[in-house]
């Protein structure tokens, strides 16, 4: 029996991953999750064999929540699930040891296909998405700019609209060290204000608008 874990903070999407995977006999979804960090603590708990895990989750990005699984023996793969064919989102979501990338939009058609070639531990990714890897980063997005994994969670919270405390509070870190890498964040970035770091988060897919 080939497990899996999908995560998502819509319900709905949930569902529907869950009625498309278990029409196959040999298939159960052991465990859901409706933010990132309920999503590693049920990979590690239940150790599915793949873990469909949406980019834009409260608490943790999808692509925090594969570094994570990534840190732990376990034989999880994991496939990023997202609305943002960004080019930047891809690159980062294999280098944190992703080895699927599958469009919201192309799930009817590629859902089964992804699955099947990481149940082979085989990479995935859509022509789409292929091609925005093949473009590079996004404009003025160059690899000197790349914000670390804790930096772009900083950031992804800032546009949601968490103060630099409500920040620390559910990063477990001092306001101090917040401050840090937000301050890091926008001189990488190049931004001066709160505002430009929310454009970057949308322009990266960190949030959903």
């Amino acid at each position: 029996m080939k497990r899996f874990l999908i995560a998502d903070d819509h319900e709905a999407v949930r569902s529907g991953l869950r009625a498309v995977l278990e029409q196959r006999a040999d298939w159960e979804v052991v465990a859901e999750a409706n933010d990132g960090s309920k999503a590693v603590a049920a990979a590690i708990a239940n150790q599915p064999h793949v873990a469909i895990v949406d980019f834009s989750m409260p608490r943790m990005t999808g692509v925090e929540v594969a570094r994570r699984i990534r840190e732990y023996p376990l034989q999880t793969e994991v496939l990023i699930f997202t609305v943002h064919n960004s080019s930047l989102l891809a690159q980062e979501a294999f280098q944190a040891g992703a080895r699927a990338f599958l469009l919201k939009s192309d799930a009817n058609k590629l859902l089964l296909a992804a699955v099947e070639a990481l149940l082979a531990h085989k990479p995935f990714c859509t022509r789409s998405c292929q091609s925005e890897l093949d473009r590079g980063l996004s404009p003025g997005m160059d690899s000197r700019q790349a914000l670390t994994p804790r930096e772009q969670l900083v950031v992804k919270l800032v546009a949601e609209g968490y103060s630099n405390k409500g920040i620390s509070s559910i990063l477990d870190l001092s306001v101090k060290t917040t401050e840090a890498h937000r301050a890091a964040a926008m001189r990488k970035l190049d931004v001066n204000s709160t505002a430009g770091l929310v454009r970057y988060a949308v322009r990266a897919g960190l949030i959903e608008v």
